[in-house]
C-alpha cells in the first residue's frame, strides 16, 4: 500500500469525512457519559470530574502549539489517535471506579487536541475567499454525526444501564479515523508556526478587540452546549420521565438544524447567493437571541411529550447552529494559518465551558430548581449580545 497526498480539490472533502468519523467517536457515548459516571459518582462528584477534565484540556491546548511545532501536525495527530484507542479500550475493559475516572479525564483532553489537529489540516487547505463555505461544509458535516450519534447511542444502551456498548462503538470509530489520517497526510507540510510565549500570546489576543469579544461569545456558546450535553439528558430522564429510546428520538430531531442550515449560512457570509454578503455579527446575534429565549421557555413545560420537547429543543439549536457557524467563519476569516497558538486559545473556550457549566449547576441549585437552571442558561445566552454588537464585520 503506497502513501499519497490527495489532490487539493478533494482534500476538503477528505477532511470533512475524517471530521465526521472523529465526531461520531466523540458523540456516541457523550450523552450517556454523565449517566455512566453517575453509577459510581454522585452528581456533585460528577461535576468535579468534568471540571478536572476541562482543566487538563486547557493545559493541553496551551502546550499543544509547542508539540505541533516540534513533531508536526501529522505525527501529533497520529500519536493522539493511538493514545485515544488505548484510553477507550480502558473505558471498555476496566471495572475499577478510580481507573475509569482517570481514563475519562485523560480521554477528554485527548479528544480536544485531536480536534485542534484537524483544524490545522483544514485551515492549511482553505482559501481566504471560501472560508465561510469551507467552514460551513466542515461544521455541517461534523454536526451531521451529532444527529445520528445520539440515536446510535440510545439503541446501543437499549433501555439498560450497559453504557459500555457506546464506548465499544466509539473505539471502533477510531480505527478508520487512524487509517484515514495515516493514508492522506503523510506528506503534509506544516506552515511556519508563530512562536509566542504565554505573555506574548495574551498580548497578541488582546491586540485584536474583535477576537476578545468573539472569544467571550464563543465561551457562552460552548457553556450552552456543555451544560445541555451533560444535564439535559439527566433532566429528561429523571425529571420529565423519558426513557432512553425517547431521549434518542428527541436528540436526533433537536440536532437537525446543524447539518441543514450551517452550510447555507456560511455560503451567505461569503456572498455565495447573488453576490450579497450577509453580516456575520447580525446572524450571530440573532442566533443567540433565539437560543436564549427558547432555553428560558424550557423551564415552563413539564408535560411528558416527545413532540413538545423535540420541538422546543430544536428551536434552541436553530439559534445555536446560526451562532456557531458565524463564530467559526468570523474567526477563520481573521486568523493566519501560521497562528496555531491563537487557534489553540480559541479552542480553549470548549474545555473552559466544561469548567464553567458545572459551577453554574452547583451555584444555581442553591438558588433555584432544576427547571430554573434553564432560565439561568437562557439569560447567559442573551448576555452574548453585549460583545457581539461591539464587533466589526470580518473582511477577507
Amino acid at each position: 500500500m503506497s502513501l499519497y497526498t490527495p489532490p487539493r480539490t478533494h482534500i476538503i472533502y477528505t477532511i470533512a469525512v475524517i471530521g465526521f468519523i472523529y465526531t461520531l467517536h466523540l458523540v456516541i457515548p457523550m450523552y450517556s457519559n454523565s449517566s455512566f459516571l453517575s453509577i459510581f459518582a454522585d452528581e456533585n462528584i460528577l461535576s468535579y470530574i468534568y471540571m478536572v477534565g476541562a482543566a487538563l484540556s486547557i493545559f493541553g491546548y496551551l502546550i499543544a502549539p509547542s508539540i505541533i511545532r516540534r513533531f508536526g501536525n501529522y505525527h501529533t495527530a497520529i500519536s493522539l489517535i493511538i493514545i485515544q484507542i488505548c484510553l477507550f479500550y480502558g473505558m471498555v475493559a476496566s471495572t475499577d471506579a478510580l481507573t475509569l475516572t482517570i481514563i475519562f479525564i485523560l480521554q477528554t483532553a485527548v479528544i480536544a487536541l485531536i480536534s485542534l489537529c484537524l483544524d490545522i489540516f483544514l485551515e492549511v487547505y482553505t482559501e481566504g475567499s471560501n472560508v465561510g463555505r469551507v467552514r460551513g461544509l466542515y461544521i455541517a458535516t461534523l454536526n451531521a454525526s451529532w444527529v445520528v450519534a445520539p440515536l446510535i447511542g440510545s439503541l446501543l444502551i437499549n433501555g439498560t444501564n450497559n453504557y459500555r456498548n457506546t464506548y465499544v462503538a466509539a473505539l471502533a470509530m477510531l480505527f478508520p479515523l487512524l487509517y484515514l489520517v495515516y493514508r492522506n497526510f503523510p506528506k503534509f507540510v506544516d506552515p511556519n508556526y508563530i512562536h509566542l510565549s504565554p505573555h506574548q500570546l495574551i498580548k497578541h489576543i488582546y491586540s485584536n478587540s474583535n477576537w476578545v469579544r468573539l472569544f467571550f461569545a464563543n465561551i457562552i456558546l460552548q457553556v450552552f452546549y456543555s451544560w445541555m450535553v451533560v444535564y439535559s439528558p439527566i433532566y429528561l430522564n429523571k425529571t420529565i420521565g423519558f426513557g432512553w429510546e425517547e431521549i434518542g428520538i428527541i436528540l436526533v430531531i433537536m440536532l437537525i438544524p446543524f447539518p441543514l442550515i450551517q452550510y447555507p449560512l456560511g455560503k451567505l457570509s461569503d456572498g455565495g447567493y447573488g453576490g450579497r454578503k450577509w453580516g456575520q455579527k447580525s446572524i450571530m446575534a440573532a442566533g443567540f437571541i433565539v437560543m436564549g429565549v427558547a432555553t428560558i421557555s424550557l423551564s415552563i413545560f413539564t408535560l411528558k411529550s416527545v413532540a413538545l420537547w423535540a420541538t422546543l429543543l430544536l428551536i434552541t439549536r436553530i439559534g445555536a447552529a446560526a451562532a456557531e457557524i458565524m463564530i467559526e467563519t468570523y474567526f477563520f476569516k481573521t486568523v493566519s494559518v501560521r497562528d496555531s497558538a491563537a487557534l489553540g486559545i480559541f479552542r480553549i473556550t470548549r474545555p473552559m465551558s466544561y469548567f464553567i457549566a458545572p459551577l453554574i449547576t452547583i451555584v444555581g441549585l442553591y438558588l433555584t430548581t432544576n427547571a430554573g437552571l434553564f432560565v439561568i442558561i437562557g439569560f447567559i445566552c442573551l448576555v452574548a449580545l453585549v460583545p457581539i454588537l461591539g464587533m466589526k464585520e470580518a473582511r477577507t
